[in-house]
């Protein structure tokens, strides 16, 4: 049979550690956080999650705004591959055109070169959403139109803008971009 010893003191020595880090009775002091200890660690815990947050909130705007000038700059840098190829008459267009693209579908279905039976020249593999609407109905502006038109003319696609009426981190509208 196992036996359990078990030792009772009538009056046990206070502790009192020594440099070594022991208590005079060779067993390590007792260690806890108080109450006190651990609220005073949850509220600084707290306070700098809450300054935390506004700061993703920003990183998520200006990633969001950093995703949306790519986009643009994309979209824009196929109209003018377009209207280079249709200037230099590699690719049919019609005169009222200004030899810019008739829609955005267009750049992402391509268009047949001249002299090349099915080859297809495409601009765009797919039309990007917009980053702050998550659609990818982007706002179109034609030749004919008004620089700061809202309303598409629909002859041809000159330029592009987001569709979102929000501001950005900048104070500018999105619409402007």
């Amino acid at each position: 049979m196992l036996g359990v010893r078990c030792q009772v003191v009538a009056n046990p020595e206070p502790r009192i550690p020594n440099p070594a880090g022991m208590s005079r009775t060779g067993t390590p002091p007792d260690r806890a956080f108080t109450l006190m200890e651990l609220i005073a660690t949850m509220a600084i815990m707290m306070i700098l999650a809450g300054a935390a947050l506004p700061i993703m909130r920003v990183h998520a705007q200006r990633m969001r705004e950093l995703e949306l000038r790519r986009d643009l700059r994309e979209i824009r840098s196929a109209i003018d591959r377009y209207k280079d190829l249709a200037d230099r008459g590699m690719i049919p267009s019609e005169a009222n055109t200004f030899n810019y693209p008739p829609d955005l579908d267009t750049l992402v279905n391509g268009v047949a070169l001249k002299g090349a039976s099915s080859a297809k020249y495409k601009f765009l593999r797919r039309l990007p959403n917009d980053p702050m609407t998550g659609k990818p109905d982007w706002g179109k502006r034609s030749m004919q139109d008004d620089p700061d038109s809202r309303s598409w003319g629909g002859e041809d696609v000159f330029d592009v803008f987001s569709q979102s009426g929000g501001t950005a981190l900048d104070g500018t509208r999105y619409s402007d971009w």
